[in-house]
């Protein structure tokens, strides 16, 4: 039986995600970031299409990195203003019954006990379809508007979220026995206090000594992806995650990547198939090629070069507008953002070398990803391509204009994809969880850390 090929929606609560000017092409809808409608049309559009999830993504800070200040990203909209991400899933929920929410939040700034509480609000109002993007942060601005000089160093950053699952686990998994609720109108009693218990964690970042403020969710902890890929941020994956979400220019730098992450889990002791591993593409298609690259060409005519610079230096920690325009790329540990972004175009792939220029070039459209341009039959073949190849399970998939990337894909190559028997035509019942790894299966395996505090 060939693989079931993934799909998760790629976007950001903010106007200009990973395709800076596009916003300004006369069919995008990005403006409308900040209305309801936006989000529940999206979602409607989404669960048509049979889409694994939305995967949210969320930045604390401003990219003021290149040109050494705020100014580019301010005036094209490069992820500012952004908004809260959380707020909008409620609403998405309640005009959907299958798609799940993947989102993104910094564990550098919250502490679990709050956080642990706004995870299970989350997934309870959506019957359990609720993902945690876990990231650490990389804008040394966020960390400055929460009252640091500066941010804590790369690898420091994942020994606090080590740290901070030990804590949230403990809070999702161990302070509410299955049984405590009872709901009993007869006898007064909608809880037993003895099968509710308090926990303590005294780590070396964080403490907590309290009860979980929220009854069981149906998932508990909520579906666990992991977005960091540099080398520290891989073996946080294959400790912690379930989906990986990965980015790469090439299907060499993400197969390495894949290879190395499944390995680092077996080692471990979980088994490599329990992670789901998706990584970054744009595409861009038609019913028949020239479709497909005249929409490219008439995207071309709205990109920001500049703004797409502004992106990557924010990522890298690099200030691209002091480097020479053709001078290739060279990797730096000195740098303290997101080094999988500065891997990925650097020694990940030692027989490419990039120049700022190149790199603005293809940053333009779709970030770091690559950019998939062609007919729906041909973007079907680089999909199973990019499988068999790669190893991956599935794509997040980023838009160059919205909602019409997202429409072009559900229309034309999802019933390929169906036809040749590697996409879903229905949903499975359950959770977020069960409909990745099966029924029966809404909590996390005991081969997971998590699973270790359970009472």
């Amino acid at each position: 039986m060939p693989k079931q090929i993934r799909l998760n929606a790629f976007d950001m609560n903010c106007v200009v995600h990973q395709s800076p000017g596009l916003w300004t092409h006369p069919r995008d809808q990005a403006d409308r970031y900040n209305t309801f409608d936006y989000w529940v049309d999206l979602a409607r559009l989404l669960e048509r299409g049979k889409f694994d999830a939305l995967f949210m993504a969320d930045v604390l800070g401003i990219y003021d990195v290149y040109k050494g200040g705020p100014e580019t990203a301010l005036e094209q909209a490069v992820q500012v203003p952004v908004n809260d991400p959380l707020m909008v899933i409620p609403a998405m929920a309640l005009v959907t019954e299958h798609l799940g929410f993947g989102v993104t939040c910094a564990l550098s700034y919250e502490h679990p006990y709050p956080f642990a509480r706004r995870m299970s609000t989350l997934d309870h109002l959506t019957k359990g379809r609720i993902g945690w993007n876990i990231v650490t942060g990389y804008l040394e601005s966020a960390a400055r508007g929460m009252g640091m000089t500066e941010q804590v160093g790369h690898d420091e950053r994942y020994a606090v979220a080590e740290d901070y699952m030990q804590a949230v686990y403990k809070l999702w998994e161990a302070s509410w026995e299955d049984d405590a609720v009872l709901r009993d109108r007869t006898s007064r009693r909608f809880a037993d206090p003895s099968k509710i218990h308090r926990i303590t964690h005294q780590g070396q970042y964080f403490q907590v000594d309290a009860i979980h403020l929220c009854e069981p969710s149906p998932q508990r902890t909520p579906v666990l992806y992991q977005a960091g890929a540099s080398t520290r941020g891989r073996q946080f994956a294959a400790d912690h995650a379930e989906c990986v979400f990965i980015n790469g220019p090439s299907r060499k730098v993400v197969g390495n990547i894949v290879a190395d992450i499944r390995r680092r889990a077996r080692e471990a002791g979980r088994d490599p198939a329990d992670l789901s591993v998706f990584t970054m593409m744009t595409v861009i298609t038609g019913r028949t090629r020239a479709e497909a690259q005249a929409k490219y060409q008439e995207y071309l005519t709205h990109v920001n070069e500049d703004a797409a610079l502004t992106l990557m230096s924010g990522w890298t920690g690099l200030d691209f507008a002091a480097m020479p325009p053709d001078e290739p790329l060279r990797f730096t540990e000195k740098a303290n953002a997101m080094l999988s972004a500065l891997e990925g175009f650097t020694i990940s792939d030692p027989d490419r070398q990039w120049t700022v220029r190149e790199i603005a070039r293809h940053a333009a459209i779709g970030g770091r990803g690559p950019v998939i341009v062609g007919s729906a039959e041909e973007v079907a073949d680089e999909f199973q391509a990019w499988i068999a190849e790669t190893d991956i399970d599935g794509f997040n998939l980023a838009y160059a204009v919205t909602p019409e990337t997202f429409s072009d894909i559900i229309d034309l190559v999802v019933p390929i994809l169906q036809d040749r028997g590697v996409y879903k035509r229905d949903y499975a019942p359950g959770t977020l969880r069960e409909k990745l790894n099966g029924p029966g299966r809404a909590r996390l395996p005991a081969s997971h850390p998590a699973a270790k505090v359970r009472r």
